[in-house]
């Protein structure tokens, strides 16, 4: 994707993560905070979220989840995902929990997260937090805090990348619709 020029760059990318962690902290959400990343790339925007909140709020925890036995269209994949598997090092039991995934579309990868958080415990309340909303529901499903929305045409893709997964940070919208 280098040959594209990405809609936003590493700056960018870092100032939306600095507005959702300063949203996350204004909403004052007491001791039983958790930040939950859906593996893959909502992983590395939890843990830097996470490293801005943390010495803020000193009782704050971070697990994953992999919703990869969650997707509803495991039938019709070509090839089966990779199993990483969960880490919530933590009891969800009454905790307020943020997921985290880099882009919010249809809503389906939040709902697979939701299956796979309750099957570790029942949390107080669930949250979700997204770097890109770019619309196009198919399940009623909101982010409670997004770092921007995007306008992409139904056949476009908004393709996120961070250094820790992808060797650099940026984002692009593609040509090519869904994964």
């Amino acid at each position: 994707m280098p040959d594209k020029e990405p809609i936003l760059t590493k700056q960018d990318i870092a100032q939306r993560i600095e507005r959702i962690a300063s949203a996350i902290e204004e909403k004052k959400p007491g001791k039983n905070l958790a930040l939950v990343g859906i593996h893959r790339r909502g992983v590395p925007l939890s843990e830097r979220v996470y490293a801005l909140l943390k010495p803020k709020l000193p009782d704050l925890r971070i697990g994953r989840v992999d919703i990869s036995l969650y997707r509803d269209d495991l039938k019709s994949l070509e090839i089966m995902p990779k199993l990483v598997g969960s880490d919530i090092p933590f009891d969800l039991d009454g905790m307020h929990v943020i997921l985290f995934d880099e882009v919010m579309h249809t809503g389906r990868t939040s709902r697979a997260a939701l299956e796979e958080l309750l099957d570790h415990g029942r949390p107080g309340k669930i949250e979700l937090a997204v770097l890109i909303d770019r619309g196009g529901r198919e399940l009623p499903m909101c982010a409670d805090y997004v770092g921007q929305g995007v306008e992409v045409a139904d056949g476009q893709r908004v393709s996120v990348r961070f250094e820790e997964v992808d060797g650099e940070d940026a984002v692009y919208v593609t040509e090519g619709g869904r994964r």
